[in-house]
């Protein structure tokens, strides 16, 4: 470490959030069925605290130069859930939310477990489109043959 262990501590801590806090935490991996894309859509809630201190241990003698280090941090990350893009083949997008933004925390989680068959419905019906769509097509297709 350098002569600022505090720094040194604090940028390597910060260097870890960064690296846990890129965008595909927040716009998650795309999920392609068919020509429909899902992506997930999250919210991301942070803290950090950190300090430390160099002091003289008890048997140095106060005019020496060698200190001692104590230090520690902590951070807090909250990652929710809160709506699904769907993109279909015609470049139409539809955002299907999870939970309204004034609920606390059991609430979201709450609301999430019951909206779920809701939005795998909705997610279904998507995919069901997109499959009468294909025969309608095939169908038309045959009748031109």
């Amino acid at each position: 470490m350098s002569e600022n262990k505090l720094t040194d501590l604090i940028d390597t801590s910060l260097e870890k959030i960064k690296q846990f806090a890129e965008s595909e935490t927040v716009v998650g991996a795309p999920i392609t069925v068919g020509e429909i894309t899902i992506v997930p859509v999250s919210k991301i809630s942070m803290g950090f605290a950190s300090g430390g201190v160099d002091y003289n241990g008890k048997k140095e003698p106060s005019s020496s130069k060698a200190t001692n280090f104590g230090g520690g941090g902590g951070t807090g990350v909250n990652v929710s859930p809160v709506a699904f893009l769907v993109i279909h083949p015609a470049g139409r997008v539809e955002v299907l939310p999870i939970v309204n933004d004034s609920a606390d925390s059991v609430e979201k989680i709450t609301s999430l477990i019951e909206r779920s068959p809701e939005i795998l419905g909705r997610l279904k019906d998507v995919f069901k489109g997109k499959k009468k769509e294909e025969e309608t097509t095939e169908g038309s297709e045959e009748a031109a043959n």
